[in-house]
């Protein structure tokens, strides 16, 4: 398992996950990327079982790990009646992201700031936080991407498995999307990142 962590998360932060990864007994695993989550943990006959979606950017793998771990935690401490996302989960989060924030060999230092912001009130999901989603980018190793909000409208984008969608408006939060081939409507997080078609069509 330690050389999976070393392959995928920042160094200095294996020796504290493994920690916890060991001590509980859960079987983990890097997965293809699902896009409709980051991550995910279950409990099956008492065995704890965590994935997480592989990805160039180990500090966006490393905060998808503990907030899976987070879970685990929670549940442990507070029984399984607690809500997935709430203030025992968000107190569990912010708890063991706080070491891996103060070693500073860990994250970059432009990081910590908006991280340190992010987790005095963590979401379910980080892409709802701009202002992280955006700071992370600065680490995808070069990946060419717009998030859907930065999108013109009826603007065309592609996700990694080739789907094609048109931008269509905003719902609330979300913005509704239609998928080209099947003419079906998805809501999409104004945060996703995705291919923009017409900048790759005007850079060719």
């Amino acid at each position: 398992m330690e050389a999976i962590l070393l392959k995928y998360l920042p160094k200095k932060s294996v020796p504290i996950v493994l920690e916890i990864l060991e001590q509980y007994d859960v079987q983990f695993k890097v997965v293809n990327r699902r896009s409709s989550k980051h991550g995910d943990y279950k409990k099956v006959d008492g065995q704890h079982y965590i994935s997480i979606n592989a990805s160039v950017n180990s500090y966006r793998m490393l905060i998808t790990l503990i907030h899976e771990l987070s879970h685990l935690l929670a549940f442990d401490k507070y029984g399984f009646d607690i809500k997935p996302h709430g203030k025992e989960w968000k107190q569990t989060f912010s708890g063991m992201m706080m070491p891996l924030l103060e070693n500073t060999n860990i994250f970059p230092y432009s990081l910590l700031p908006v991280l340190r912001n992010y987790f005095r009130n963590p979401k379910a999901s980080s892409d709802t936080d701009y202002k992280l989603t955006n700071a992370l980018r600065a680490y995808d190793g070069g990946q060419s991407k717009s998030a859907i909000n930065e999108l013109p409208d009826q603007g065309r984008f592609r996700l990694h498995n080739g789907r094609i969608f048109i931008k269509g408006n905003q719902r609330v939060k979300r913005f509704e999307c239609l998928e080209e081939r099947t003419g079906k409507v998805y809501l999409f997080n104004p945060n996703v990142l995705v291919e923009s078609i017409d900048v790759l069509e005007k850079e060719s």
